[in-house]
């Protein structure tokens, strides 16, 4: 599952949404479809989570693409991408927080 939450300029929550599901193993995102999405809702930043349902929070190849590719076309429309998290059982990863974003 892909969700999204769409913050207002102070940081202050608008919304949040399930944007994406998928399989067991991966789930796909479209970059065009979340910029959509956050234009739609005003948002001035937004914080992007996924799960992995093995319960490995580390991040694959295709999770750091991905989130270079959604920070990319997020700033083309003037909204700042603040972290994509990775949720696996009990444990979370903050791309912020590892200085991946």
């Amino acid at each position: 599952m892909f969700a999204v939450l769409f913050l207002d300029a102070q940081m202050g929550l608008i919304a949040a949404e399930e944007m994406f599901r998928g399989t067991l193993t991966q789930t796909s995102v479209y970059p065009r479809e979340v910029a959509k999405a956050a234009l739609r809702w005003n948002a001035a930043a937004v914080i992007v989570a996924h799960n992995h349902p093995s319960g490995c929070v580390e991040p694959s190849r295709a999770d750091e693409h991905l989130t270079q590719t959604l920070k990319a076309a997020l700033a083309l429309v003037d909204v700042r991408m603040l972290d994509h998290v990775i949720v696996g059982g009990p444990s979370v990863l903050s791309f912020a927080e590892r200085g991946l974003l």
